[in-house]
């Protein structure tokens, strides 16, 4: 599988900050799930900017994976959810879901992610927090089905075949 990070933060892309989320979600994917991280960008809270890497990296380059870290909280500037729902074709509502549960076990400002997650062609796109904390707990939430959920994307043969099917009478 291969997958981008782009780090969305004004801060970070303007170098008066170090990203930490991105370089660990790096690490996360590569240590933990074996992937290739394939593309890595920085950018400023814009949403054309962010619209265009996720257009870029779906339609020229075909990741599977794009994990977007950064901007999904209520600042004026926290745009990455509305780039990301101009740019995905269909909502997976069930991934934001389950790691906003999660958070709350930890943290009540979980209540205040925006976090979109979403389809576009054959490609997921997470967003995911800017807090490496919180960026390293989400994605630790969506381990046990993010194999099987590329797999469904790209159309894996054999992919349904985990699913037991049963009868109700």
């Amino acid at each position: 599988m291969r997958v981008g990070i782009l780090t969305v933060s004004d801060r970070a892309s303007g170098q008066q900050y170090e990203d930490r989320s991105g370089p660990l979600i790096e690490r996360l994917i590569e240590e933990r799930l074996g992937w290739e991280v394939a593309e890595t960008e920085i950018v400023p809270d814009e949403t054309a900017q962010i619209e265009k890497i996720l257009i870029g990296w779906v339609d020229a380059r075909h990741l599977n994976l794009i994990i977007t870290t950064g901007g999904t909280g209520f600042s004026p500037r926290d745009v990455t959810p509305e780039a990301t729902r101009s740019v995905i074709e269909r909502e997976a509502p069930g991934l934001a879901e389950a790691m906003r549960a999660a958070s709350l076990r930890v943290t009540p400002h979980a209540m205040l992610s925006r976090a979109v997650c979403g389809i576009r062609a054959q490609t997921l796109i997470v967003n995911l927090p800017g807090s490496p904390k919180a960026a390293k707990e989400n994605l630790e939430t969506l381990y046990p089905v993010l194999p099987h959920a590329l797999e469904l994307l790209i159309d894996a043969s054999g992919a349904d075949t985990s699913h037991q099917f049963v009868q109700r009478v």
